[in-house]
């Protein structure tokens, strides 16, 4: 839900926002690309006139450029996130002069991360209010759990 909250909160700061889903062959995801696509629309589709949710895999920068975009928003929950973050708003900007803005999740969101989410999914837990309701019953048949 942190997600989303982040895309709400941007549509006050953006007439539209564009959700960028990276398919990184370098990372363990416990989703495929088609998957997350699939999650990111369905969660998005209330607000399908302001949000697109598009694949990329390139660089960021490379991916705005071509879509004629110029500010990243990045949510971030913690000080080690910032770092991590900072390093790579630099960089975008340095390879690209893209804008990061960083947003904080709403404070119900602030404590969850994918892998607490990981984790009460794969002990077939109670995912309400912590994950949509779609991306939960994806949980649910990824992990074997029947409700």
């Amino acid at each position: 839900m942190g997600h989303l909250d982040i895309v709400e909160r941007s549509l006050k700061l953006f007439d539209r926002v564009v959700v960028a889903v990276a398919k990184n062959p370098r990372k363990h995801l416990l989703f495929d690309l088609e998957d997350r696509l699939e999650m990111f629309e369905k969660m998005t589709e209330h607000l399908r006139d302001r949000v697109e949710v598009k694949p990329f895999d390139s660089l960021l920068v490379d991916f705005m450029k071509k879509e004629g975009l110029s500010i990243i928003v990045r949510g971030v929950r913690l000080f080690t996130d910032f770092e991590y973050e900072l390093q790579i708003a630099l960089t975008n900007y340095k390879l690209a002069g893209v804008e990061t803005v960083f947003m904080m999740p709403s404070q119900e969101y602030i404590h969850i991360s994918s892998t607490i989410v990981r984790d009460i999914a794969s002990y077939c837990g109670n995912l309400e209010g912590i994950v949509h309701p779609f991306v939960a019953q994806k949980l649910r048949d990824k992990f074997g759990c029947s409700r």
